[in-house]
């Protein structure tokens, strides 16, 4: 049987390649299919809709944007859950909601399948180099069933609890990043203004206890000033609101986080939607 991948965006495309790479029959839906013809090019097989895609495979990925974009491709009219066939898995890499994982994972198993919460960490970057982060709630023996099919795009592939535990986890990277962020956008403004070389600062802190993902691969290209998307800060936003909005069902008051939200937001209303989180450092220029 054929892999379905539903979402094709920036990190989406870069799965699909390494499945293809593989000698995987892969058949695929986005929105747009103009924005696969490249895939379709390298050998993916379009459909129609979500519900065509999983109708002809046992196991099924989506990578799309938004709880509400899950959603649709999982239980909207043409949605994967009313085509699917029983025993197939599901895998949402989506950063998403925990209860619509739990949902998805409910449903699923109603039908005779079973779902996986796996969003995954390490953006653009790691898509295309296979070395993703994925975080994975649900049954940990359907994960090891599926986890040959996963490591052609991702690394660390670490089993977090039942369904929602992926999500939730995601959640806690995101918290982290968010922090993260503002403190190597203060570091870069902080060279500058000291008359360092930004570059010659880098090669030293990226090194030491300072060192962090964000700063050796998010820096240089705020040197750069190249705001191409690896990761949309519109996509940022939905997920540092998703963890915020979890914090607080828990009780918990996170002020971090709420500030670089609160950052994001601003540049987001400044037209920066569309670019990738290192263009935060617009912020204190």
């Amino acid at each position: 049987m054929a892999i379905a991948f539903i979402g094709t965006g920036v990190m989406g495309k870069s799965m699909v390649r390494h499945l293809l790479k593989a000698g995987k029959e892969v058949i695929i839906y986005t929105r747009t299919r103009e924005k696969a013809e490249d895939l379709i090019g390298e050998g993916a097989m379009w459909a129609e809709s979500p519900a065509a895609a999983a109708s002809g495979a046992d196991k099924v990925l989506t990578m799309v944007g938004y709880p509400a974009d899950v959603e649709e491709v999982y239980f909207g009219e043409n949605g994967i859950l009313g085509s699917v066939r029983k025993g197939t898995i599901l895998v949402d890499l989506t950063t998403s909601q925990p209860a619509l994982a739990k949902r998805i994972a409910e449903k699923a198993e109603g039908l005779g399948c079973q779902a996986l919460d796996a969003p995954v960490s390490g953006g653009d970057t790691g898509a295309a180099n296979g070395t993703l982060s994925i975080m994975v709630g649900g049954d940990r023996e359907v994960l090891e069933r599926i986890r040959p099919l996963l490591s052609l795009f991702g690394t660390n592939i670490v089993h977090q609890g039942p369904p929602g535990a992926g999500q939730h986890t995601k959640m806690c990277n995101q918290i982290t990043i968010a922090s993260t962020m503002t403190g190597v956008c203060e570091s870069l403004i902080y060279a500058r203004k000291a008359g360092l070389d930004p570059e010659t600062v880098l090669r030293s802190i990226s090194a030491g206890a300072a060192g962090s993902w964000s700063l050796s691969n998010l820096v240089p290209r705020m040197i750069e000033e190249d705001f191409r998307p690896g990761f949309y800060i519109k996509h940022f936003i939905k997920d540092m609101k998703i963890a915020a909005e979890e914090s607080e069902k828990m009780g918990l008051e996170l002020p971090a986080l709420r500030l670089a939200l609160e950052m994001y937001e601003e540049l987001a209303e400044q037209g920066y939607a569309e670019a990738g989180t290192q263009a935060l450092i617009k912020h204190y220029t």
